[in-house]
């Protein structure tokens, strides 16, 4: 079979192409070589829906940033993933520093970001009582939001693939071959062919990039570290409270999640690894000094975990492109070959105006009609911790699964886990259980839930426990049967 459209990487801005994809009368691939949507850059950030102000004027970055911020509620609800509109303000500490201020206001407002306003200390104090006293000033953001990484990226993909594209996991691009009418693309899974090529593999992007074009891209992974609170502590802001950007970001901020939790982050630190998303004691010291800028006496005892996620940074762009924003293009070497580069922060709040900017770019190569009967609405997981007590009654009556609890933390049952493997493109590791389902996302961190997720994804995918993994190919739980009995053996 000879496709129309492949997509390289299950990110946001992968599983958000796809499903604008979906809109036409297209055979559309998605290649993962990861087991799951959601594993790399997408699924360790800081889940904020940027208002837009932070980028340069005039810049697609600028564009796809309001855009995407204007569309995110819209297509919460047509998704059902988490999503709050709380409003961001980034603190000034020095009234030296004021002119900075304001040019970030009179930046936002070229970019079209509506409703900002600079607040003296009185006003910051009145939105915010925890900001520390150092704060002088800020610039108030009413359409800053905060929304769910995993749910946003995992809902895009699951209405993609119900509306035909699909999705192969486990599958990684080897070398990609161009031919007369399209690419062919190796990969340890086999051979794909396909007359449209789109490059949205993150971190790796520029390996994508340099197999097809001779003017080459060179991407360095931007590594930040992030701290989460237990939902103790969630309450403490009620805004995203950021700090005045520097070169390598917008520094540390203080956030409320969509679900309860107190998160602060991320550090900035260009490194080789692209698999480097360990944290280490520096960084975490380094958030929790920073962060106690914006509100003192944030509890380092109600801390429940920590990560590091990876940021495309682009240090050697190709010929012609524009340093600093995003490279989406049509390769000027390579007809039919997409890029979708660099897609660091504010990537996540750009997802669904980006989906629809690459969107047109291949179909004005494929010239494809419109689908009729395209579903553009998806439900999600039903949360029992959320639900109320007739929803609960409801359920359970239909399903006695979601009156067993398994998650005692996030109150998550046995029902949403089985939702969470049945559904379209369904969890098969236990991450994809907690992302979906936020099963081992509390305070025990899956120390007690975890044994039981692992019966249930054995069970429900007909294989031994020892074939359940956490999330990459080699993180077994447990150790198979035959190898213990040979071990066993072999002592004898």
């Amino acid at each position: 079979m000879i496709y129309d459209v492949t997509i390289i990487g299950a990110g946001v801005s992968g599983c958000a192409i796809a499903r604008e994809l979906s809109k036409y009368q297209l055979n559309i691939l998605v290649l993962e070589k990861a087991l799951d949507v959601c594993e790399g850059t997408s699924k360790a950030n800081s889940g904020i829906a940027h208002a837009g102000y932070d980028a340069k004027p005039g810049t697609l970055k600028a564009r796809l940033n309001v855009e995407g911020s204007r569309r995110m509620q819209k297509l919460s609800e047509e998704l059902d993933f988490p999503y709050r509109q709380n409003g961001s303000l980034v603190l000034c500490f020095d009234k030296k520093d004021m002119g900075r201020l304001n040019e970030l206001k009179e930046r936002g407002e070229q970019n079209g970001v509506r409703g900002l306003q600079i607040l003296d200390r009185q006003e910051l104090l009145e939105l915010e009582h925890a900001v520390g006293g150092e704060a002088v000033a800020a610039l108030y953001a009413p359409s800053g939001a905060i929304v769910c990484p995993f749910g946003l990226t995992i809902a895009l993909a699951e209405n993609a693939a119900v509306n035909g594209a699909e999705f192969c996991f486990g599958t990684q691009v080897i070398d990609i071959q161009k031919k007369n009418k399209g690419y062919l693309v190796k990969t340890d899974q086999g051979d794909v062919e396909t007359k449209v090529l789109v490059n949205a593999a993150g971190v790796h992007a520029d390996e994508i990039h340099n197999m097809v074009c001779e003017s080459k891209m060179e991407i360095t992974p931007r590594r930040g570290e992030y701290l989460l609170y237990d939902k103790r502590v969630g309450s403490l802001v009620s805004h995203t409270l950021f700090q005045l950007p520097t070169a390598l970001g917008k520094g540390i901020l203080v956030t409320p999640t969509v679900h309860g939790n107190l998160l602060t982050g991320p550090t900035a630190q260009d490194i080789k690894d692209k698999d480097g998303v360990a944290t280490s004691a520096q960084g975490m010291s380094q958030v929790q000094q920073m962060a106690s800028l914006s509100v003192p006496g944030i509890p380092g005892s109600q801390v429940i975990t920590s990560f590091a996620g990876l940021r495309a940074h682009i240090t050697t762009m190709p010929r012609g492109c524009s340093e600093g924003d995003f490279l989406i293009e049509q390769a000027k070497d390579a007809p039919g070959f997409v890029d979708v580069a660099g897609i660091e922060s504010p990537g996540l709040t750009c997802a669904p105006a980006l989906g629809e900017y690459v969107a047109e770019i291949v179909t004005d190569i494929l010239k494809p009609a419109k689908k009729e009967g395209f579903i553009s609405t998806r439900k999600g997981i039903p949360s029992m911790a959320l639900s109320s007590d007739e929803e609960r009654q409801s359920l359970i009556s239909t399903n006695p699964a979601y009156g067993n609890v398994i998650c005692r933390c996030e109150m998550v049952t046995e029902g949403e886990i089985l939702d969470a493997i049945r559904r379209p493109l369904g969890a098969v590791t236990t991450d994809g259980i907690k992302r979906r389902t936020r099963a081992g996302m509390g305070r025990c961190q899956s120390g007690f839930c975890n044994p039981k997720v692992v019966e249930l994804l054995a069970a429900e995918l007909s294989v031994d426990e020892s074939q359940i993994r956490k999330s990459g190919e080699a993180s077994w739980y447990l150790t198979p049967k035959e190898q213990v009995k040979e071990k066993g053996a072999a002592y004898e």
